[in-house]
């Protein structure tokens, strides 16, 4: 008998089997360079981040890159950084669901708020963080890691930037005590030596703008006479100086205008005696670098004749006693006249409708029965400091808090007719309903008087023998 040929079932295919697909994230690769680590021999760079990071994710077949977002010369001790909190954005709006850095430090040295991340944050958002050095990812972690590694490095990344923060603002007052200049930039007027970056010496190109300003000053011009003189003659203020001369980039500078307080400052700065003046400010902490905080005047270090003087003393000298003189006259006419200073409740809320420029609040007075009388208008400092650049605009406080009380007054009737609607509507639907109840009642009513009429005729009908008990009870 010939053998029969075994039947033989085939594997089926692996994609026929109920195996869910890995998860692919949405992946953003975020990058940091502060200005201490940029100032590191062999430190980081922001292209070596980025290789590096993309590289991983190219490897990784779960990842796929959504974007890279590079915070520049921010600190890593606060959060408060322009590119993070817009890639944190698109994470919460949930276009993102993984973070790769290249380690713990480049995402945060504040070991309190980078734990919260890490542990209440972006487990909440459902967020995958992945950072390469550190072989740590929230993913695969273990209970040893979120619990003893992680924070330890944390912890470590935060002593490494105070103990930074400390040597910089050691060496920096250090500077300052050898009277070598340490800003960014050079005070109008100066410009740095090429010799020595932390000496200066005379701008002539904006020097005699420098001289100008005091003479005017001297003669009883006041800041915004000296302003309009200033922008009239398309002088370049000190922002758009430095714009225009290549040492900032930032276009808003471009076009920048001359402000009082710029004549203010340049006429009250000893600078331009030869004097360095410096540590006015200071950083609060090293985990706020950039909120700072006014250093009383004992804490300043100041070097005199630490260069070349602009102003001469008895000019510097007569400057600060007009100003002083100016000064005290005003606020005693405004107490004998009863002017009375009071909060500017519209800061920042009136604009110019023409230039687009916030309104600028300032008190002044009109004569009236021989007697000054003092109230808050409203003016275009654009206009102000350059009458060809935008036209005047003169807005009364009384004027404006009319205006706006009117629109609150007529809120607040709207709301307040809006309600009487509603409460009209609501009380229509009530008696409207009553009336449907009190129907309903009615006609039930009558149908029970009915009923009970037809059950006594018919109890009425058997007592008299005119009907039997078997009607009766069918009947009933």
């Amino acid at each position: 008998m010939a053998r029969t040929k075994r039947k033989v079932n085939p594997i089926r295919p692996e994609t026929a089997t109920s195996v869910p697909a890995e998860k692919i994230y949405r992946t953003a690769g975020y990058v940091r360079l502060s200005v201490e680590d940029g100032g590191r021999p062999g430190a980081d760079t922001l292209e070596s981040q980025k290789r590096l990071i993309t590289t991983y994710i190219e490897n990784t077949p779960s990842l796929t890159l959504a974007g890279l977002w590079c915070d520049n010369g921010h600190t890593g001790t606060d959060f408060e950084r322009p590119e993070f909190e817009k890639l944190m954005g698109h994470v919460r709006h949930g276009e993102i669901d993984c973070i790769v850095v290249k380690d713990l430090s480049r995402f945060g040295r504040n070991y309190k708020e980078t734990g919260n991340y890490l542990e209440r944050i972006f487990p909440f958002l459902n967020v995958r963080f992945i950072a390469i050095n550190d072989n740590f990812d929230t993913l695969t972690a273990e209970r040893n890691e979120y619990g003893f590694i992680v924070p330890l490095k944390n912890l470590m990344n935060e002593t490494y930037s105070r103990d930074i923060s400390q040597k910089i603002s050691s060496a920096i007052a250090s500077k300052e005590k050898r009277g070598e200049f340490i800003g960014v930039w050079a005070p109008y007027g100066y410009k740095k030596s090429e010799a020595d970056r932390h000496h200066l010496e005379v701008n002539e190109n904006t020097a005699p703008v420098v001289r100008e300003i005091f003479k005017l000053r001297l003669t009883g011009m006041g800041y915004t006479g000296i302003v309009r003189k200033l922008n009239e003659r398309s002088v370049l203020s000190p922002s758009a100086y430095l714009y225009h001369v290549g040492l900032s980039r930032n276009e808003k500078y471009r076009d920048t205008l001359w402000t009082p307080w710029n004549v203010k400052e340049i006429l009250q700065n000893e600078v331009y005696l030869g004097h360095l003046v410096q540590g006015k400010r200071t950083q609060q902490s090293y985990k706020q670098a950039r909120k700072e905080r006014y250093a009383p005047s004992d804490e300043w270090r100041i070097t005199k004749n630490a260069h070349e003087a602009i102003i001469d003393e008895q000019t510097f000298r007569s400057a600060q006693e007009l100003t002083k003189e100016r000064s005290e006259a005003y606020f005693t006419s405004l107490e004998n006249s009863g002017g009375v200073k009071t909060p500017n409740m519209f800061r920042r809320l009136v604009y110019c409708a023409d230039c687009g420029k916030a309104l600028s609040r300032r008190q002044v007075y009109s004569n009236w029965q021989d007697k000054k009388v003092y109230y808050y208008s409203y003016i275009c400092l654009t206009a102000l400091n350059k009458p060809s650049a935008c036209s005047q605009k003169n807005l009364k406080e009384r004027e404006l808090l009319e205006v706006v009380g009117t629109a609150i007054h007529r809120h607040i009737d709207a709301v307040t007719d809006l309600e009487k609607r509603v409460k009209a509507l609501w009380e229509a639907e009530l008696t409207g309903r009553k009336h449907m109840l009190e129907s309903q009642i009615s006609a039930a009513e009558r149908e029970l008087t009915r009923s009970q009429a037809l059950y006594d005729g018919l109890y009425q009908s058997l007592v008299d023998g005119i009907v039997t008990r078997q009607e009766y009870t069918a009947m009933k």
